[in-house]
C-alpha cells in the first residue's frame, strides 16, 4: 500500500502543479527601459516677435534714422521726426510687421497726418516718420501715437511754440 499511497501523492502533486500553471495570471509587459523610450515631443518654438523699445522726437534725423538732438518743443516751421527703435526676439529672423504713426493736434482733437510702413524687421533697427507744414504749425499741444500691427505701443506728447 505504500507504493499506492506514494503514487497517489505524486499524482495529486503533479495535477496541482498543472492546475497552478494553467491559472497563472497574465502580467502586463514590463515598460521599456528609459533609454529605449522615445523622448516626449517638445512644443514648437514660439514665432519671433517685434518690440518697440523707444520713440524719440526731434527736428532732424541722421543717416542711421536716429535723432541727434531729442526735443519735445518745436518751432512752427520745423520738420518733426519720430524715430522708432525696434528689436526682434530672434536677431537672425525676418519678422514682417506694420508700424503706424498717427500725429494729432491735441488742442483741436484733429488728426494731422497718419502713415503706415509695412516692414521686414530683423534684430535692432530704427524707423523714422516725419511731418512738416511749409506755412507753419499752429502753436499748441500735439501727440504722436505709434502702433505696431494695429496696437498702440507708444504715445509721445510734444509742443509747437
Amino acid at each position: 500500500m505504500n507504493t499506492n499511497r506514494l503514487s497517489r501523492t505524486l499524482l495529486i502533486a503533479a495535477l496541482g502543479s498543472v492546475a497552478l500553471v494553467g491559472c497563472k495570471k497574465e502580467q502586463a509587459p514590463a515598460p521599456a527601459p528609459a533609454a529605449e523610450q522615445a523622448p516626449a515631443p517638445m512644443g514648437e518654438a514660439p514665432a519671433p516677435t517685434i518690440s518697440v523699445l523707444a520713440v524719440t522726437l526731434g527736428n532732424a534725423a541722421g543717416p542711421d534714422n536716429k535723432i541727434a538732438n531729442p526735443t519735445t518743443t518745436f518751432a512752427p516751421n520745423d520738420t518733426i521726426y519720430a524715430a522708432v527703435d525696434t528689436r526682434t526676439s530672434d536677431p537672425a529672423a525676418n519678422v514682417p510687421g506694420t508700424l503706424t504713426a498717427k500725429w494729432s493736434h491735441v488742442d483741436s482733437s484733429q488728426i494731422v497726418h497718419e502713415e503706415s510702413k509695412a516692414l521686414d524687421f530683423s534684430g535692432d533697427g530704427t524707423t523714422t516718420f516725419q511731418i512738416s507744414k511749409p506755412d507753419g504749425w499752429p502753436s499748441g499741444r500735439y501727440k504722436v501715437e505709434i502702433s505696431l500691427d494695429g496696437n498702440v505701443v507708444s504715445t509721445s506728447d510734444f509742443e509747437v511754440k
